[in-house]
């Protein structure tokens, strides 16, 4: 590739290396299969799953006080008696989630072509992983996708003292890999995580991956570069390596 002024690279994980939301689709998927044929529940299990994607966009949680694994039980057995009716099932919650749990895990992997890209980058820059969310969860994802082999150094927004946007968490990373904010770029399917945080942390260049061509509003972060797919990036590198843009540009 070529790159020579380039130091790091970070990526996020969710929906930027790994397709997360195509993975909770096909866990929801798999609890709808089972309360239809095992319970007998019909459009009742469609509404089940609806609620529970809703408690999960909302989640909100203090892990000194509770465990995720407590936590997300409970957002399905709110669900389950908010649609039934009657007592709560916390055995059949149980069920719901892990069933859940580990189809999500087994459908989160990373694409070989995503494996050669990232190999090939290495070569010639450092790569962090940062990702927010709680701690177990994200180890998890790390793990299932087997993706600690392509990166440098692996940093846990739950595992520090601030997540994504906080420009504390990019410092930390650039003294794990002993670069400048200026040698780094943050690549990230979220505005308001990964490109705001990029911009904090006044980092050399921020990748905003728009899978579904989203207009962001007026107000949004305004990313350095859009890309549709994160297999675009080394045409992006290049370009930041010669020139920083500070206009946002589409590829």
């Amino acid at each position: 590739m070529g790159l020579s002024r380039l130091q790091a690279i970070f990526f996020d994980l969710d929906n930027t290396l790994i397709d997360t939301a195509g993975a909770t689709r096909k866990g929801m998927l798999e609890v709808i299969k089972l309360l239809q044929s095992k319970y007998c529940y019909k459009e009742e299990a469609e509404v089940i799953c609806d609620k529970v994607q809703v408690k999960l966009s909302s989640e909100c949680f203090d892990p000194s006080k509770t465990c995720i694994t407590d936590l997300r039980t409970s957002q399905w057995e709110e669900a389950i008696q908010e649609t039934k009716g009657g007592a709560a099932n916390r055995k059949l919650a149980e069920e719901c989630y892990f069933l859940w749990k580990s189809t999500r895990l087994q459908h989160m992997i990373l694409a070989e072509d995503v494996k050669a890209m990232l190999t090939e980058l290495r070569k010639e820059v450092r790569l962090l992983l940062l990702t927010n969310g709680d701690r177990q969860t994200q180890r998890e994802k790390i793990e299932a996708c087997a993706c600690r082999s392509y990166f440098d150094a692996i940093v846990v927004g739950g595992e520090q003292k601030e997540e994504k946007p906080a420009p504390s968490i990019f410092y930390y990373c650039c003294d794990l890999l002993r670069v400048q904010p200026d040698d780094c770029v943050m690549v990230g399917d979220t505005l308001e995580t990964d490109i705001q945080g990029g911009l904090n942390a006044g980092l050399r260049a921020t990748v905003w991956i728009n899978k579904n061509g989203i207009v962001p509003r007026e107000s949004a972060p305004a990313p350095h570069y859009i890309v549709s797919s994160v297999l675009e990036l080394p045409a992006v590198l290049r370009s930041i390596d010669c020139k920083v843009n500070m206009s946002t540009q589409s590829f």
